[in-house]
């Protein structure tokens, strides 16, 4: 995906395709042990992803009323931007984020 592109965030709806703007669809959902799963849609690709949010994050990021899901959700979108959703990891925690882009705490509330 090339940069400059935002994603749309929804919650969990199975029969939801992004079809219209060609951007793809994030599907976050929280597990039953914290974690996050998240799947992302674009066109007919799908991928999968676990998500954990260590405790403190949004606190440590200056979003204290954000949720978790949320914060996931802007994540991806952030992240997105990036990189197409092919190449995100398979199962990561947010706080990782930065060691691969250091822009991440400064610009995550532009998704939000």
């Amino acid at each position: 995906m090339k940069r400059g592109r935002t994603c749309v965030a929804t919650t969990p709806d199975p029969a939801t395709v992004n079809s219209v703007t060609g951007w793809p669809t994030v599907l976050v959902a929280r597990q039953a042990d914290g974690s996050f799963a998240v799947k992302v849609r674009d066109g007919k690709a799908e991928t999968g992803h676990v998500v954990s949010v260590p405790n403190g994050l949004e606190a440590d990021l200056g979003l204290r009323d954000t949720t978790g899901e949320e914060l996931v959700r802007a994540s991806f979108a952030f992240l997105l931007d990036r990189e197409p959703a092919t190449s995100i990891l398979p199962k990561f925690s947010l706080d990782a984020i930065p060691r691969y882009f250091p822009e991440y705490p400064r610009e995550l509330h532009k998704y939000l």
